[in-house]
């Protein structure tokens, strides 16, 4: 007789390989197709996202000219990538030790578009899930701030498999990840402010 528990694990398990198989061949064809227009660009924003720069400079934006609304979203923006940045960087990547992407099994890669290769492991990606975190805590005070933001978290996370730094599972799990740290965070945000409100703070 079939113990359903050793069906149900090694149905999960095919499925894995196969969702695995899937990456890899995505990121074989965005890394085996010439795109020379698009190459620098997205190597300039992946680098503006290095260490967040982008998302601190678009906060210290916010906060100096955004009025008080700016200046919430500036700071429960910044939070949420400090916040990302912890849980990403150090359970979450250690928990999924997976491997940068091999540049050299494409000969056929376009070696322009590079960045450096980072020295952590690739699952999940921090820079995606820093943008959608920066995108979604600041959201939740300039709700019309949302498609340019989105937009551009999802240029970030595209750009990390462009340059040859993830596979495309990394950036969709991060985008998750980020959004939820970020919705999290602007709770609390809305929470406090409402608090203090209360309390004629």
């Amino acid at each position: 007789m079939t113990d359903p528990t050793e069906t149900a694990a090694g149905t999960a398990r095919a499925i894995l390989a196969e969702l695995k198989a899937v990456d890899l061949a995505v990121y074989r064809a965005v890394e085996g197709t010439a795109t020379p227009q698009l190459d620098k660009p997205l190597r300039l924003v992946t680098q503006a996202a290095d260490n967040s720069k982008l998302w601190f400079a678009i906060a210290a934006a916010l906060f100096a000219f955004g009025g008080r609304r700016g200046r919430r979203a500036a700071v429960t923006g910044a939070v949420a990538v400090g916040l990302n940045s912890f849980i990403v960087n150090q359970p979450l990547k250690r928990f999924g030790r997976r491997h940068r992407p091999d540049r050299a099994a494409g000969a056929d890669a376009y070696t322009a578009r590079h960045v450096d290769m980072p020295e952590s492991t690739s699952f999940p990606s921090g820079h995606s899930a820093s943008a959608f975190a920066f995108a979604q805590a600041v959201c939740a005070w300039i709700p019309g701030a949302g498609f340019p933001l989105r937009a551009l978290a999802a240029t970030v996370a595209y750009s990390r498999v462009h340059t040859g730094v993830h596979y495309p599972g990394d950036v969709l799990a991060g985008a998750l990840i980020g959004m939820a740290i970020g919705e999290g965070t602007a709770r609390g945000a809305r929470r406090l402010v409402r608090t203090r409100a209360g309390r004629g703070g």
